[in-house]
């Protein structure tokens, strides 16, 4: 069974895009730009979607 976690090597802020790129088997620096386009498009609400995903999360 696969659990999602933040990453601890592949981060750049705290790991939650790295953790998400690691579950889906995909490259970080597409979850990253797709994180920067949703948050321009939807005016900033997927930063605070990010910051609640940083304190769920567990560490890998």
């Amino acid at each position: 069974m696969k659990r999602l976690f933040r990453s601890s090597q592949d981060k750049m802020i705290c790991g939650v895009c790295g953790g998400i790129a690691e579950y889906f088997n995909i490259d970080p620096t597409l979850i990253r730009l797709a994180l920067v386009l949703i948050s321009c498009l939807s005016f900033g609400t997927m930063i605070i979607a990010y910051i609640v995903a940083a304190i769920i999360m567990p560490q890998a």
